[in-house]
């Protein structure tokens, strides 16, 4: 059985100065060695992740930070390395040592708050110096939660951690926004057009077709797929039409010719677009794509490393039908993974890809940085719909709800 994909967990990470235990917490909670400890100030270089299930809580990714104090050679690199891991938390723990407390933590708390995440004040050695009631109350105050004090013993620890994180997860993991919940119901036909060409993982489906069809089944809907070579035959042979028809962005032509005008039809990019971020924001970026004018500068952001084929959806193909569509050739910048650009001023518009590797805080970040640098951002599906004159056909489902 496939493990819930790191995108879908709740991605809780360790914070703190060097030495303050954070990799030993990380070994304690995951009941092994995942991390090197060391009394030595910059054991922790690259980011340590360790996913693991914590019911009730579910599928959690805990992910271990350098000190943001290190004081080594590649201090610096280490660092900056830890800070970009803010936007990605849904849960912090700030790992304090008994009886510490400076700029540091108040630095980590600040850039907390600044992202509106939750911090859970996990307090280190205490089985050597037990914590005054001083201290413990002062952290409860300036994080609102009470601490946790990492116990020798692993099942109290993991009990408390389980409360904590409880407490603290954001309400929109808790309860996410729907997938299809509120487009489909139990006894629906959902009928998926899913190309298989070059992109298409061998043996595999990607991971929007997966968790779509994952959720129609929980919904008690009727999943349908096929390729589009095979689209007008499955509607075909449907004694009723489909309540809801999803296909890849790079077939949105097809479908929209294909589907009888009373039958709602999206794309898998635009549902992920509320699932892992904000389906008005990316709608309003959609449309400026009609101003867009020769040279203007875009940046196409992908939220995955992988290997560009010659007819790459995000590096050719968008470029291509943004071009046509302003009328001339455009300045493209692309960025992968987890490299987005802090200062996103430069740019006309962001078109960013369905974020199915990213977590729904990360993506909200980046998003976040768009409004605060005044610049449009849409999706590849939405931009896609646009470019081809579909784009009210595609978001008519919404519409309707």
């Amino acid at each position: 059985m496939e493990p819930a994909p790191k995108s879908l967990r709740l991605a809780v990470a360790l914070f703190g100065r060097t030495n303050s235990g954070k990799s030993t917490l990380l070994n304690r909670i995951a009941g092994q060695t995942v991390a090197i400890t060391s009394p030595e100030p910059g054991t922790t270089t690259d980011c340590v992740e360790k996913a693991m299930e914590l019911l009730p809580v579910g599928p959690i990714l805990l992910i271990d930070t350098a000190g943001l104090d290190d004081p080594t050679r590649l201090g610096t690199e280490r660092v900056a390395a830890a800070r970009r891991i803010y936007d990605r938390a849904d849960v912090i723990l700030l790992v304090v040592p008994v009886g510490q407390w400076g700029e540091e933590e108040e630095g980590i708390l600040r850039a907390a708050a600044e992202r509106k995440i939750r911090v859970i004040p996990v307090v280190t050695f205490a089985d050597q110096t037990p914590p005054d009631e001083a201290f413990l109350t002062m952290l409860r105050e300036k994080t609102g939660l009470i601490p946790l004090l990492s116990d020798p013993d692993r099942d109290r620890l993991l009990t408390e951690l389980r409360t904590r994180l409880l407490e603290a997860a954001p309400d929109d993991f808790v309860e996410p926004p729907p997938l299809l919940a509120d487009l489909v119901g139990a006894g629906d036909t959902v009928l998926l057009i899913v190309p298989i060409d070059k992109q298409a993982p061998k043996g595999r489906l990607i991971l929007p077709q997966v968790q779509t069809i994952r959720d129609a089944l929980d919904l008690g809907a009727l999943p349908l797929a096929c390729r589009e070579t095979e689209y007008r035959t499955a509607l075909a042979r449907l004694r009723t039409p489909p309540a809801l028809v999803i296909c890849d962005s790079q077939v949105v032509d097809l479908m929209v010719r294909e589907t009888p005008p009373e039958v709602p039809c999206t794309t898998f990019s635009i549902l992920f677009s509320r699932l892992k971020g904000d389906l008005a924001a990316y709608a309003e970026g959609a449309r400026t794509i009609r101003r867009l004018r020769p040279d203007d500068r875009v940046l196409v952001a992908e939220g995955c490393t992988h290997h560009a084929t010659n007819d790459d959806i995000g590096r050719v193909k968008i470029p291509r039908w943004l071009a046509e569509k302003a009328g001339g050739a455009l300045q493209i910048s692309v960025c992968a993974g987890r490299d987005y650009p802090a200062d996103v001023s430069e740019y006309r518009l962001i078109v960013h890809c369905g974020g199915c590797m990213l977590n729904r805080r990360e993506t909200l970040r980046r998003i976040e940085l768009a409004r605060a640098a005044g610049v449009p951002i849409t999706n590849y599906g939405m931009a896609i719909s646009e470019c081809r004159g579909v784009f009210d056909r595609v978001m008519s489902p919404f519409d309707r709800r």
